[in-house]
């Protein structure tokens, strides 16, 4: 059984900087695009950034390139999402979420088949 928990989520003062995880198990997690998304106040599911399976390539949405860093430690079997320079907008639920085996990065919330519970970020002005 597969299962995802993210952890790292706290109220923080804008500016500030927060580490994201995400702890997998039941899985190869070495095989896996891994991805965070989030959950504005009255907003639909927004893709954050995710990380390849293999070379580990990286992607991120528009709005925190510059300022989140996905990373990976496969050895770990955990995912990382660096936020630093936070603004009240980043405030959210943050969920960390897998592909299926071997797939490519995709940036929409539907191709992705596990998910966690989510962990919330709160970005005060």
């Amino acid at each position: 059984q597969v299962q995802l928990v993210e952890s790292g989520g706290e109220l923080v003062q804008a500016g500030g900087s927060l580490r994201l995880s995400c702890a997998a198990s039941g899985r190869t997690f070495g095989s896996y695009a891994m991805g965070w998304f989030r959950v504005a106040p009255g907003k639909e599911r927004e893709f954050v950034a995710a990380i390849s399976w293999g070379v580990s390539t990286p992607f991120y949405a528009d709005s925190v390139k510059g300022r989140f860093t996905i990373s990976r430690d496969n050895a770990k079997n955990t995912v990382y999402l660096q936020m630093n320079s936070l603004k009240p907008e980043d405030t959210a639920i943050y969920y960390c979420a897998s592909r299926p085996i071997r797939a490519p990065v995709v940036t929409y919330a539907g191709g992705y088949d596990y998910w966690g519970q989510g962990t919330q970020v709160t970005v005060a002005s």
